[in-house]
């Protein structure tokens, strides 16, 4: 079956870094994209950035652009989220779902459980 499962959340302060991690099982990652998706409380999910099938990078959210890197490791059925610069309105928690092969959102219908990233002096 299809499995996502992220880790690496955690309470950091302004400023500070986390790498997230989506662990895959279950399909061919490499045959499909993976988007990272935020929800901060009160608020509707957003799209923040995706690998594609072909290993290229996109940003959903231009406020994370120069912030955030998004990277796939095929071998270990990964794609991570490399987080800097972190403010406090990047606190939410965040998702990873398959989507389609140039990152096509409407075929976001697999989610992980979710890790949740709370930025805080």
């Amino acid at each position: 079956q299809v499995q996502l499962v992220e880790s690496g959340g955690g309470l950091v302060q302004p400023g500070g870094s986390l790498r997230l991690s989506c662990a895959t099982s279950g399909f061919t990652l490499e045959d499909y994209g993976i988007g990272w998706f935020r929800q901060a409380p009160g608020k509707e999910r957003e799209g923040v950035s995706c690998v594609s099938s072909h290993d290229g990078s996109i940003y959903f959210d231009d406020s994370v652009k120069g912030r955030f890197t998004t990277s796939r490791d095929l071998a270990k059925s990964t794609v991570y989220l490399q987080m800097n610069s972190l403010t406090p309105e990047d606190t939410a928690v965040y998702y990873c779902a398959i989507t389609g092969s140039s990152c096509e959102t409407n075929f976001a219908d697999y989610w992980g459980q979710g890790t949740q990233v709370t930025v805080s002096s």
